[in-house]
């Protein structure tokens, strides 16, 4: 049995303008203690995805599918119950933004203490709260101090050790190293990549593909609300499969090539999806079948959704 499957995940959310088809018939899965990086441009589904397996959809819904994480269903348990055995006990998130999700008001150990209060820990707090400021490399000082005296980089390792807190085996960070400058960045990469070698399997959600390449063993390409190709890292970074994938890729400047490429035109309108592969309108490889549906088509170590390789 895998450590996660997630099948056929599909998320909308409900707006003026009708629903937004957020994510659609999302698959992958992990082993224990293996990571995963989801790569795509903006509004792609990459934060959604997140969202949906902490399930924490605001405006929108589940619509379908199965999360199935250490042997359990967990779609399938009532919010008291995911929340009380489940969210930032067994799965945590890192969210987007997160530098400024701290309470201004509030010292930082006031905010741990309250986290411990909502899940119900009857532990030593102030050890345990100890521990997780020492993973990420701070000193236990900062836990008098306000949001307002750290510099975005002490903030983004106080929102990480929260995530921690409670020692989940699963965590998803949203963009960690977003605004941070490039030694503060290292210093993230860094932990992340202490935390998966203690055993913690992680999900890396980015825009920058070369981060990916240090922390990721699988790598899943989100465009339109799906995921396009999902595979080991190593496979994806050399052997690329769908057209989008390879427009990324070629997209990175690189020390010794030439000028970095782009992907001409615009993103799919997720309010009125057309049928058919959503990548068809900007894809250099476009033919008269991907007007339809493409399935999944296995590569050596996932599958692509591309009519290339019927």
């Amino acid at each position: 049995m895998k450590f996660l499957e997630v099948e056929n995940l599909t998320t909308r959310y409900q707006t003026s303008k009708g629903q937004v088809h957020a994510l659609d018939d999302v698959n992958f899965s992990l082993e224990k203690g293996e990571s995963i990086g989801i790569a795509g441009e903006s509004a792609c589904g990459k934060s959604t995805l997140g969202l949906s397996m902490i399930r924490m959809i605001q405006g929108g819904k589940i619509v379908s599918g199965k999360i199935n994480l250490d042997g359990e269903s967990i779609l399938d348990l009532t919010e008291s119950d995911f929340n009380q055995n489940y969210r930032w006990k067994k799965i945590a998130m890192i969210f987007q933004g997160a530098m400024n999700s701290l309470d201004p008001v509030y010292t930082i150990k006031q905010q741990f203490v309250e986290i411990l209060k909502q899940h119900k820990y009857e532990g030593d707090s102030d050890t345990l709260i100890f521990k997780a400021i020492n993973s990420v490399n701070l000193d236990e000082s900062v836990l008098k101090k306000y949001p307002h005296e750290l510099s975005g980089g002490m903030k983004q390792r106080i929102i990480i050790a929260m995530a921690l807190l409670l020692k989940p085996k699963f965590v998803i960070a949203d963009e960690p190293t977003t605004a941070l400058d490039v030694l503060i960045q290292a210093q993230i990469v860094n932990l992340l990549k202490k935390l998966k070698k203690d055993g913690m399997s992680i999900m890396l959600i980015t825009h920058d593909l070369a981060i990916l390449s240090e922390i990721a063993d699988k790598i899943g390409i989100m465009y339109g609300g799906k995921m396009i190709e999902f595979g080991n890292s190593n496979a994806i970074y050399k052997n690329p499969k769908h057209p989008y994938t390879q427009g990324l890729l070629e997209s990175i400047p690189t020390l010794h090539g030439g000028k970095p490429k782009f992907i001409k035109g615009n993103p799919p309108d997720l309010l009125s999806p057309k049928e058919g592969c959503k990548f068809i309108d900007r894809c250099p490889e476009a033919m008269e079948k991907c007007k339809q549906d493409p399935p999944k088509f296995k590569t050596d170590s996932g599958y692509v959704l591309c009519w290339l390789y019927e």
